[in-house]
């Protein structure tokens, strides 16, 4: 299980260290580098792009994608990555253990987690495994049928997504957010008073389009903070992207049913091979589901009539990797087999990832911290380029050391919303820099 370090406040330089301590989590529990002979690919030709959100579903099978591979280039960061390839940061953590999630060295190759094992439950509407923090539209039928697959982000253990099954009440364009009591509240103790509503625009967390759920004060909608896609970050809604949420929206009427479930632990069939997925919990087994998934595992094993490899069983339960992982073969045929990952091409931009303007002499900025290492600069200052909305931030090399600057703003009034943001979103204590005045 992962524990959050709660920060203290103690001198500036410490409380930063436990920053990236508590950022750090976002990496995921596990920290050994493990190496899986599945997936070390024969070369294949680059290709990009690839496909990301939709399927067609074959009778009988049960994993849909094909894993891949990008080398990652000076500046990129895993959030960017995942929201490229339609990933939640978790997923793309959990795949790629011990990579740093702010600053993964250049010319890493890393795995893109982009194949999934359907969770068990009817294939129509809207699935939501709450586990995997991925969504499934699914369209047709039992004979021809496709699905729409999007990550997504949850509730956190004090405020859970809801389980069970329910449907899209209404939809909306543009929603306005009528704020909580609860919520409210929380905000109030941070410091952080929020108005009754929130209006359209770049500070409601709705985003620009939300599904009503039967399930009164439950969404599914879009997010102004979309490096919290893929975490359990939400007071209970289902999060997603604000492209990818545009893109449901279009495609589900209301009255589409949606089925919450929480399947951790998924096996699945495809071209004649058995996979079997895992996905890190934060509670650790749970007994029963357990029970569940090794009924189904011997019953797999009864119909095919070979034996099953339970060492491989463990070693995927123990990594929890959240990728499909081939545990034997039912009589493949000719044709059948492992589909080997692909090589994928880096993009020449990153879709999504934040744009930073140039800072400017005669405007307003915030120095949000000075550090005496560089790749912790540049970790700072990628992690508050990531709040939601965007705090624009830069690394400005000094003798010695490297600032992080925050800015430019247009007046005065937005540099220090800024400063109140980066103290209760980061516990970072910014200070103004007016801005240089023009000589006549």
């Amino acid at each position: 299980m992962c524990r959050i370090v709660k920060l203290i406040p103690v001198s500036n330089a410490l409380r930063l260290i436990a920053l990236f301590i508590v950022i750090s989590a976002l990496n995921g529990c596990a920290v050994t580098r493990i190496v899986n002979r599945e997936y070390q690919p024969n070369p294949v030709q680059l290709k990009e792009p690839v496909v990301r959100n939709e399927f067609s579903v074959a009778k009988g099978d049960d994993v849909i994608g094909r894993l891949a591979f990008i080398r990652l280039e000076k500046g990129d960061t895993l959030p960017d990555i995942a929201r490229h390839f339609s990933l939640g940061i978790d997923g793309v953590s959990a795949a790629n253990p011990g990579v740093d999630t702010w600053v993964p060295e250049a010319g890493k190759r890393i795995l893109l987690p982009q194949s999934f094992i359907l969770p068990d439950a009817p294939r129509k509407g809207i699935v939501i495994n709450l586990a995997a923090m991925r969504l499934f539209e699914f369209k047709g039928d039992s004979r021809s049928q496709t699905v729409l697959t999007f990550p997504v982000g949850v509730g956190t253990e004090e405020r859970p997504s809801p389980m069970g099954q329910m449907h899209v009440l209404r939809k909306v364009n543009r929603p306005t957010w009528h704020v909580p009591a609860s919520i409210a509240e929380d905000h109030r103790k941070k410091g952080d008073p929020l108005p009754a509503s929130i209006p359209p625009g770049p500070l409601n967390p709705l985003g620009e389009c939300a599904l009503y759920l039967s399930r009164p004060s439950y969404l599914i909608h879009g997010t102004n903070k979309p490096a919290s896609i893929g975490l359990r970050a939400t007071n209970g809604c289902i999060r997603l992207y604000p492209e990818d949420v545009k893109r449901l929206y279009e495609n589900t009427p209301t009255n589409t049913p949606v089925n919450m479930v929480d399947q951790p632990y998924l096996v699945g069939q495809d071209n004649g091979v058995v996979y079997m997925e895992v996905h890190a919990t934060t509670e650790g087994y749970d007994a029963a589901e357990m029970d569940r998934i090794y009924a189904k595992l011997r019953a797999v094993e009864k119909e095919s009539g070979r034996s099953l490899d339970w060492s491989k069983v463990k070693k995927v339960l123990a990594e929890a990797r959240g990728i499909p992982v081939p545990i034997f073969e039912t009589r493949p045929g000719p044709g059948k087999g492992v589909a080997e990952p692909m090589e994928v091409r880096h993009p020449g931009k990153l879709s999504g990832s934040p744009e930073i303007p140039e800072l400017k002499a005669d405007a307003w900025s915030v120095l949000a911290a000075d550090l005496r290492d560089e790749t912790d600069a540049v970790r700072l200052a990628a992690i508050i380029n990531h709040q939601g909305p965007q705090i624009p931030a830069r690394v400005i090399a000094r003798n010695p050391g490297y600032r992080v600057v925050a800015g430019p703003f247009n007046d005065v009034t937005e540099a220090r919303q800024a400063i109140k943001r980066l103290k209760i979103d980061l516990e970072l204590d910014g200070r103004l820099i007016e801005p240089v005045k023009k000589k006549l």
